[in-house]
């Protein structure tokens, strides 16, 4: 354990700091996107227009808030900073270079690497793996739980990355995934608040298809809450959250986004929480439309 428990009182100054931070590069982005609208904007699961500004959002916020945490030592504050400026730089890259590559996961990337390939995708893996791995040794871990941490890191940003593939289900599981250590308090709650904070504040506008958080939004939001545990967790529980994250990636690796991902019905009812119905046609249900006669409905 990097830092103790009773450490990092200010969790809910950190929570609305970067809540406060996210939304303020959406807006300055809106107002004058860099390179152009065009630049941002992206086509989602259901082939709709959304942008990509909650992405560098998530990650400007993320780290501020993170770097600037009240209460936690200097070096964790460090390690936070780089390790979700760097797995958002990463996912940046692939969402730039990587746009028309619909390959994803690790197996994919790797299988690229093995043919003398290298991808965005690939970029994105390695370049995460050791911004994790700088993170733990910035955390002054001893080498074996550098190298733990580093894959917490890197295995968070993953699997948060492999969510975000449907409106709002990434972020929330953000949220969902911080809140235990958050309502807790101490050091893992002040570093969960700024992710939680940045994909709370970024949450609306991902339910109703206006912005995604893309590869960078995830990655960041993913090794923010990763050096959450890395800062905080003794061996044991880098070891289980390893492999927890490996067995999360492998599933995610192999389900893909395919019906049989799509069709438990745990994800459809967790994909529905805060988003708004479609509105349903009465055509659409064999309905025979009202005839108006004479005031009165026929």
């Amino acid at each position: 354990m990097v830092v103790p428990d009773g450490a990092g009182p200010g969790r809910v100054q950190v929570l609305f700091a970067a809540a406060g931070a996210a939304r303020a590069v959406v807006a300055g982005i809106r107002r004058r996107p860099p390179g152009g609208s065009a630049v941002w904007e992206r086509r989602n699961h259901a082939g709709r227009p959304v942008d990509l500004y909650a992405g560098p959002a998530a990650v400007l916020g993320t780290a501020l808030a993170a770097a600037t945490a009240p209460g936690l030592p200097p070096r964790v504050r460090r390690a936070a900073g780089l390790a979700v400026l760097a797995a958002g730089a990463c996912g940046a890259y692939d969402d730039v270079v990587g746009r028309n590559d619909a390959r994803r996961g690790v197996r994919a990337h790797l299988s690229a690497l093995r043919r003398g390939e290298i991808t965005s995708g690939a970029v994105q893996l390695l370049g995460t793996g050791a911004a994790g791995l700088a993170a733990g040794v910035l955390l002054g871990r001893r080498p074996v739980d550098a190298l733990l941490a580093g894959a917490v890191v890197a295995g968070s940003a993953h699997v948060v990355d492999l969510l975000d593939v449907r409106p709002g289900r990434a972020a929330k599981a953000v949220l969902a995934a911080g809140a235990p250590a958050l309502l807790r308090g101490g050091a893992p709650g002040a570093l969960c608040a700024a992710p939680m904070g940045a994909a709370a504040a970024l949450l609306a506008d991902d339910l109703d298809e206006r912005s995604m958080l893309g590869d960078a939004g995830a990655h960041a939001l993913g090794a923010g809450l990763g050096v959450a545990v890395a800062a905080s967790a003794g061996r044991g529980g880098l070891v289980l959250a390893t492999a927890l994250l490996l067995a999360a990636a492998a599933a995610g690796d192999r389900v893909g986004d395919g019906p049989a991902w799509l069709d438990r019905p745990v994800l459809r009812v967790w994909d529905a929480l805060g988003r708004r119905p479609a509105p349903v046609s009465v055509y659409s249900r064999g309905a025979t439309p009202a005839r108006v006669t004479g005031g009165r409905r026929v």
